[in-house]
């Protein structure tokens, strides 16, 4: 069962911008991105099970995203750096249900050409500063394989902390979690 929050809009979240990304809503012209990310094996390593199969596949993840935008006000950005329109994948957080209670899913998949820049890290930051300051009583939280080093990295610079004692088995793999409050979710 997943409990569902009251939908209420944040306004003003649509672009982000940090040192040097712009995080921006995703639509229609990132779709040919996301098909791609989303068909990269080796971007997917840690999670095949969001591997896509058609180009319809990802014209229906951009509609979930749409519809978390559309409901909420916030939802996943397109990475960009300031001087250039590549896309250099996709951030932020969204609402899902974990044991009955919602939380902000923080998510970040970067194109293997852009890893060790720091810019995972950087979009991660600014995905969970932004949910401090517009969503301060929701819990975040970030499902990490625990082969995934560099995504563990990520989650800690985005300032989340571990929390062993929410470890569950999932789709792809044991999720070890990061979250960012221990003290407000005992499990």
């Amino acid at each position: 069962m997943t409990v569902e929050p009251t939908p209420t809009r944040d306004v003003g979240a649509e672009e982000l911008r940090t040192g040097r990304l712009r995080l921006s809503r995703p639509g229609p012209g990132d779709l040919d991105a996301i098909f791609a990310l989303h068909t990269d094996p080796e971007a997917c390593a840690h999670n095949p099970s969001d591997l896509l199969e058609t180009r319809k596949d990802a014209e229906l993840l951009l509609l979930r995203w749409s519809h978390q935008w559309d409901r909420y006000g916030f939802g996943y950005w397109t990475i960009r750096r300031h001087d250039s329109a590549e896309t250099l994948g996709f951030c932020g957080v969204k609402i899902v249900g974990f044991r009955r209670r919602p939380v902000l899913n923080l998510f970040y998949r970067l194109f293997p050409a852009s890893w060790g820049s720091g810019y995972a890290g950087e979009a991660a930051t600014a995905a969970v500063d932004w949910a401090r300051v517009h969503r301060p009583d929701d819990l975040v939280i970030a499902r990490v394989r625990p082969e995934n080093v560099a995504s563990q990295r990520v989650a800690l610079r985005a300032g989340l902390v571990r929390a062993e004692h929410l470890d569950t088995p999932g789709d792809d793999g044991a999720d070890w979690f990061y979250v960012s409050d221990t003290s407000r979710y005992e499990g």
